[in-house]
């Protein structure tokens, strides 16, 4: 009987894919041999189960999308994981990020751990995300606070995580799947991990969700982009920009300027304005390469 899974891995000839709810080891019929079909994690396929674990891959379905880095197709949204203490978020980097999942149209999930390291009650940087429109989950991996609601999220989805060093990715993931360990050790047993580059993008099984176990967005660099394509990055202005005396307004030296007229009314984060600024000289650089 044919079933319908997610390739989690391919690894020396064998493609490791994740259905009814196990883990498949599969060889490819003659005909993808053939065509030398690029697969890649994320991809959806139908596999005809043989003995015990071992499958072949059948038809491989049509990518929703995909994503260079890290490789992974049909992805459904991105998880940034930032702490709010030690290390302090870095807010610049968080909008680096945004702007590149928001140019290749997934959903964003903001997740920021530590909370137990917070006495006060809220963070008005973080309250403004959630304003604008962002999904923020505020998460102690201590306490337990929010692991359950970054769970409904992961349930029935592909996820690719990305956020700093030390801001707590690792931790998130075992209190989301507090069997983690046992069940990625034995998955990556048997399809040898370690013995490849960290280039290789694996997903792993939490929360009833796969999840890209990588770094995340590796390059820190913005995507090619229009100079007046980055604003639409930015939710916030979009209720602003459309009273803007020039319909080519950038909102930097242009006179009367809707959403430089919001910014000194307090009604957009100075740090958000800041961040735009710098990255739309960064933009008009990358244009004059290209």
């Amino acid at each position: 009987m044919l079933i319908k899974g997610t390739l989690m891995k391919g690894y020396a000839g064998f493609y490791y894919v994740y259905a009814d709810d196990r883990v498949w080891e599969c060889s490819l019929r003659g005909r993808f041999r053939v065509r030398k079909q690029n697969f890649i994690p994320g991809d959806r396929v139908i596999i005809l189960p043989g003995i015990e674990t071992k499958a072949t891959i059948e038809k491989v379905l049509e990518r929703k999308n995909s994503l260079v880095r890290p490789n992974i197709a049909n992805v459904d949204q991105a998880l940034l994981v930032f702490a709010q203490k030690t290390p302090d978020p870095d807010y610049n980097l968080l909008d680096r990020l945004l702007v590149q999942i928001e140019k290749i149209a997934i959903d964003i999930l903001l997740v920021f751990t530590k909370s137990d390291l917070i006495k006060e009650l809220t963070d008005p940087a973080i309250d403004y995300y959630r304003r604008v429109g962002y999904k923020t989950v505020s998460v102690s991996n201590k306490t337990g606070q929010g692991v359950s609601e970054v769970a409904e999220f992961l349930k029935g989805r592909i996820s690719v995580l990305a956020g700093p060093s030390g801001s707590g990715k690792s931790s998130l993931l075992n209190s989301l799947e507090p069997n983690q360990k046992l069940k990625t050790g034995e998955v990556s047993e048997k399809i040898g991990r370690g013995k490849h580059t960290t280039r290789h993008v694996e997903l792993i099984p939490v929360a009833g969700g796969l999840v890209a176990d990588t770094p995340g967005f590796s390059s820190l660099n913005l995507p090619e982009m229009k100079r007046e394509e980055l604003q639409d990055y930015f939710p916030e202005f979009q209720e602003y920009r459309k009273n803007c005396r020039f319909k080519s307004c950038l909102h930097d030296q242009e006179p009367a300027c809707a959403v430089k007229d919001a910014l000194e009314h307090s009604q957009i984060l100075v740090s958000r304005y800041e961040n735009y600024i710098q990255f739309l000289k960064e933009v008009i650089e990358n244009e004059r390469r290209y």
